[in-house]
């Protein structure tokens, strides 16, 4: 029996967590000025059976890690790679809040393009809402 070669590091992770059991893993975005809302989808995700992935660090909110301004100003770009990689390792995306600014604009239109389904807790806001199948 020959069996075709995993093309992509994607293909091989979505393979071995299939293959492994492992649930659905979903990534939650947003502006941090959610993280309140965050809190609670994580809640109703995880009671759902759903793994979660979000940002832990709100860097509007003073913490001794980033009170020095340019140690802030790398470790904001460094969480943004990390929540990238949270996306990446997700199976779907799940954005929170009523609204969406540009760095979760980015994080939706990534999740986009590697083929992430992307839920909303408010479609509305959804940047580019996908057009509705016409009716048979």
């Amino acid at each position: 029996m020959s069996h075709l070669p995993l093309r992509t590091p994607e293909h091989r992770l979505s393979a071995a967590k299939r293959d492994l059991g492992i649930p659905v893993i979903v990534a939650i975005c947003g502006s941090t000025r959610f993280m309140a809302q965050m809190n609670e989808a994580e809640l109703r995700e995880t009671f759902a059976g759903r793994i979660v992935v979000k940002p832990a660090c709100d860097l509007k909110n003073p913490h001794p890690l980033w009170a020095d301004p340019a140690r802030a100003e790398r470790l904001k770009a460094d969480l943004g790679e990390l929540h990238r990689a949270k996306i990446r390792l997700a199976d779907e995306v799940l954005v929170v809040g009523d609204y969406v600014g540009d760095s979760t604009r980015s994080e939706i239109r990534y999740a986009r393009a590697l083929g992430k389904p992307v839920r909303f807790t408010h479609p509305e806001v959804d940047p580019d809402p996908s057009p509705l199948p016409a009716a048979p």
